[in-house]
């Protein structure tokens, strides 16, 4: 892998509510009321570039993200990443570690899971997500650099059949995309038939908005696909420095992707980049 926020659905819900309250009112009253302004998304973080700093100080690196602005964790369960980084955190039970981070002032609905987990031990993640109220549970990968495209197709159909457990859970699965699913197979694009084969019905989509480094817009693909993503993970790119850089100051046009987002049912958005870029990037997206 190399973003409690409210959602766009709720801003609309919001603002459907005052007009509904506005119309209830009297006449004199009502006609002055102000138009409510839409709310703008909240902000998370993913925690994968700050897995060591995390494991450290749990309760102390959540409070920090917020005070710089986040609102929302995103996690990568400990069962899968106990290797990766994540294991101490595997003591805590998905009840406790809710309560640290509610207290951070953060809200958690949605983590990353590896393929093997969610194959193995797929009862007990669902229990560890609900215990924390998470309401998306993403497969970071199928992890097939080297795979056919029938190697990809058989994942596919592995996870339709493993989201129809997670919905019965009243958790939505998603899909989080890396560089490879953007290579070619048999003269296809990898995730064009990812997006064929997944169930949509099932299955949303976690866009990675780093490919922009290798030339692959996300605002592209919101409207390509209308309704398919459920949330995206946040980075930029310099084209002159050949690397990422804190979002606002690289090529990717930001008002145009939030634009799309809304497109492509995006409900989150989690910054994942070098520790350094996370606070100059908060600053930008809450100036937007």
């Amino acid at each position: 892998m190399k973003t409690n926020r409210r959602n766009f659905i709720k801003t609309s819900g919001f603002a459907l509510g005052s007009v509904a309250l506005a119309s209830q009112l009297p006449l004199g009253f009502a006609g002055c009321a102000k138009p409510v302004a839409p709310a703008k998304p909240d902000f998370g973080f993913q925690t994968w570039t700050i897995r060591e700093k995390l494991v450290a100080d749990f309760p102390g690196t959540l409070k920090e993200m917020a005070t710089m602005g986040y609102t929302q964790v995103e996690m990568c369960s400990p069962l899968g990443y106990k290797d990766a980084g994540f294991g101490p955190l595997n003591s805590m039970t998905g009840t406790e570690m809710k309560k640290i981070i509610d207290d951070s002032g953060l809200t958690c609905v949605s983590s990353h899971y590896n393929m093997g987990e969610l194959r193995d031990s797929l009862e007990n993640r669902i229990e560890w997500a609900t215990q924390l109220g998470m309401k998306q549970m993403i497969c970071s990968s199928f992890w097939l650099p080297e795979g056919t495209l029938d190697d990809y197709l058989k994942a596919c159909d592995e996870l339709n059949i493993i989201a129809e457990k997670t919905k019965a859970a009243g958790i939505q699965m998603g899909f989080h995309n890396h560089n490879m699913e953007f290579e070619k197979r048999d003269g296809k694009l990898i995730y064009d038939a990812l997006m064929e084969r997944l169930d949509p019905g099932l299955v949303k989509m976690q866009f990675q908005v780093a490919v922009i480094d290798i030339g692959y817009k996300a605002a592209d693909y919101f409207r390509k696909y209308p309704g398919r993503f459920i949330s995206a993970h946040l980075a930029d790119w310099s084209e002159t420095e050949k690397k990422q850089v804190p979002i606002g100051q690289g090529v990717v046009d930001w008002k145009d992707l939030f634009e799309a987002a809304k497109v492509g049912g995006v409900q989150n958005f989690f910054v994942e980049m070098d520790p350094e870029t996370f606070k100059p990037s908060i600053d930008y997206l809450l100036k937007l």
